[in-house]
């Protein structure tokens, strides 16, 4: 018999990733008199990232190097969401969830456990992407800080990686945002080994369960039917301080 157990994918299904998000209400300084409130600028590199929008409005503002090239300036765009919009953007895609009244979404992540291993670059200025070190002393929040201090070190690397948002925004041509796509790239490497690792367990066993049920099928075999199974979960951890806002997650 054949499940995606035997595959050693336990997970949600297709090997993605749940969460709830509330997204900051913060009003960001770097915004100036607009006072505009919400989350972490950021790009994922080998993860799409699905929105379910529950509850609340505001957008999505992004910037890609291909919308450079297809003539939109800087590559930025801003999608409305509400209740009810479902969006979601594939990788290289930077991204800044906007609250424009308690905006809450639930997010959607491919692969799961690549996001939660640092799937994720924040665009800080330059200075800030030269080395994993470098990069981790701003960006960290220990899991046993008060909740004070998590506050604290979440609004101001949020506020740092606004800066190099900002400069990435108001950049003429595709360079800089080329730029910063290399930084991200050479950050990340020395995890892909452990990316691959989680990758292999968990989306490509459950698509390859998928092709060995199809096989089975095709032979007239059925018997992976037996084993079905149902789960139901509650979130691991409330409040959690993401990039975007608070987090509600699960540990599947």
């Amino acid at each position: 018999m054949v499940s995606t157990e035997s595959f050693g994918f336990g997970g949600m299904p297709g090997g993605v990733a749940v969460s709830h998000l509330s997204v900051y209400d913060w009003p960001a300084e770097v915004d100036g008199a607009g006072r505009v409130c919400g989350g972490t600028p950021h790009m994922h590199l080998t993860c799409s990232e699905g929105y379910v929008v529950t509850g609340g409005r505001g957008a999505v503002q992004t910037l890609t190097l291909s919308g450079v090239m297809s003539g939109t300036a800087s590559g930025y765009e801003v999608t409305p969401l509400a209740a009810g919009t479902v969006a979601w953007f594939t990788p290289g895609t930077i991204h800044r969830l906007v609250n424009e009244g308690d905006l809450r979404i639930t997010v959607l992540m491919q692969n799961s456990g690549l996001p939660e291993a640092g799937d994720a670059v924040l665009t800080l200025p330059p200075r800030y992407l030269t080395d994993p070190e470098t990069y981790a002393a701003v960006t960290v929040i220990p899991a046993d800080a008060p909740e004070a201090e998590q506050e604290r070190i979440a609004r101001a690397r949020r506020d740092l990686a606004l800066e190099g948002y900002e400069a990435l925004r108001s950049a003429e041509g595709p360079e800089a945002l080329a730029a910063f796509h290399r930084a991200a790239a050479a950050l990340v490497r020395p995890r892909l080994a452990e990316w691959r690792e989680r990758w292999e367990r968990g989306a490509r066993a459950a698509a390859a369960a998928t092709g060995e049920q199809l096989d089975r099928l095709d032979r007239g075999d059925f018997s992976h039917l037996a084993d079905a199974a149902v789960r139901a979960e509650q979130p691991s951890a409330y409040g959690k301080f993401g990039m975007c806002g608070r987090l509600d997650v699960y540990d599947v």
